[in-house]
């Protein structure tokens, strides 16, 4: 009879013990607000991925988890053995006020090799493999034609493979793998810096690898519009010997020779690699030095601040955000209102006069130059 009774509990405590393990993939940091957006990514290991969106504004929670397989609720374990159809994903809860869906995907190509079906960097297998996965028509549009776009920008030498799938089924995965980088940061950083992936990341998108995606405005919401570098073979056709050199070695043109230090029209100045929007003749200002200087941007997020060493003394460079194209340099012997100089290549940017704007894809700044 004891026997029976023992053998009885410990029966038990295995079919307790079972209910705990299949409950596990239930963490307790899944936010309860329904005015947040889910959406769902898959991008080699779900840590690293984890990481780069919780750290987007809007962002307020992310899941590390599978989907896209055939089993329900599988381990970490089963999953990585291969066979179940998993990948290791990451569900993202996102305030749409804040962020939009097509700033997530933007963020998304800046995680990844978006052109390896085989895994990430040095995972390696199906199960890390890059996906996007859509929740509605508006998401799979959205994600569509973001992936056109990278594809058609010609950045990588090899077709973007990453797949678009409806969304079914997401299991999170066990507890000790969610915040992962939170938790165990030391480990953490060991695994991303041997993985490769933010040298790969760095030699493809440059500074833009680290991008700070910025917080949306309703006019934002209704107008995202994208920038960025083109291949190298692309910008070898497109640009002038002295562009490139200027924009992509980060040379430097004659003073007083050059299209745009004495321009006196009025207008906005954009980057001649990716068109993003830099400078505005309003901040423009007669420097004497023989090149365009400016006392403050005309879009700041679209200005990134290096600090370079070519003159043995340190200086500030100043390259634009999503073409990562070397600008000039930053001086502190500026007017008022911000005592700053941005001394600038003519080379380095393309001109668009006030009356163009809208011709131009500029519309928004018109209101600038109005009477």
């Amino acid at each position: 009879m004891k026997n029976i009774f023992g053998f009885s509990l410990l029966m038990l405590f295995v079919a307790l013990a079972f209910v705990s393990n299949a409950e596990k993939n239930t963490p307790s940091q899944i936010p309860n607000d329904k005015n947040l957006v889910i959406a769902s990514f898959a991008g080699g290991c779900f840590w690293c991925v984890e990481s780069d969106f919780e750290k987007l504004d809007g962002v307020v929670e992310v899941i590390s988890g599978f989907s896209g397989g055939t089993i329900i609720n599988p381990s970490y374990k089963q999953v990585s053995a291969g066979g179940t159809g998993h990948v290791e994903a990451v569900q993202v809860y996102f305030d749409p006020k804040i962020i939009s869906y097509e700033q997530l995907l933007d963020s998304f190509w800046r995680q990844i090799n978006p052109t390896d079906n085989h895994g990430q960097f040095v995972d390696r297998g199906k199960h890390y493999r890059s996906m996007i996965f859509y929740h509605n028509d508006r998401q799979r549009s959205a994600a569509e034609h973001s992936k056109k776009a990278l594809d058609e920008s010609h950045r990588y030498d090899k077709p973007v493979v990453t797949e678009i799938v409806p969304f079914d089924k997401f299991y999170a995965a066990e507890e000790y793998h969610q915040n992962f980088y939170k938790v165990n940061p030391i480990r953490y950083k060991y695994y991303r810096y041997n993985s490769g992936r933010d040298q790969y990341l760095e030699k493809i998108w440059g500074a833009n690898m680290k991008q700070k995606i910025k917080v949306n405005t309703d006019d934002d919401l209704a107008s995202n519009k994208q920038y960025s570098k083109p291949s190298d073979q692309v910008l070898r056709q497109k640009l002038s010997e002295l562009q490139y050199n200027v924009t992509q070695n980060e040379a430097t043109e004659r003073p007083f020779k050059n299209e745009y230090w004495d321009e006196k029209r009025e207008g906005i100045y954009v980057d001649i690699v990716s068109g993003e929007p830099l400078f505005s003749s309003k901040d423009k200002y007669k420097s004497g030095t023989g090149w365009p200087s400016f006392f403050k941007p005309l879009k700041s997020e679209n200005i990134v601040e290096k600090t370079d060493y070519l003159l043995i003394l340190p200086r500030t460079e100043v390259r634009s955000l999503s073409g990562d194209s070397h600008l000039g340099h930053l001086f502190k012997d500026g007017p008022k209102p911000t005592g700053l100089r941005y001394c600038i290549n003519s080379a380095a940017l393309k001109f668009i006069p006030s009356d163009k704007l809208a011709e131009e894809g500029y519309s928004e700044f018109t209101p600038l130059f109005k009477p």
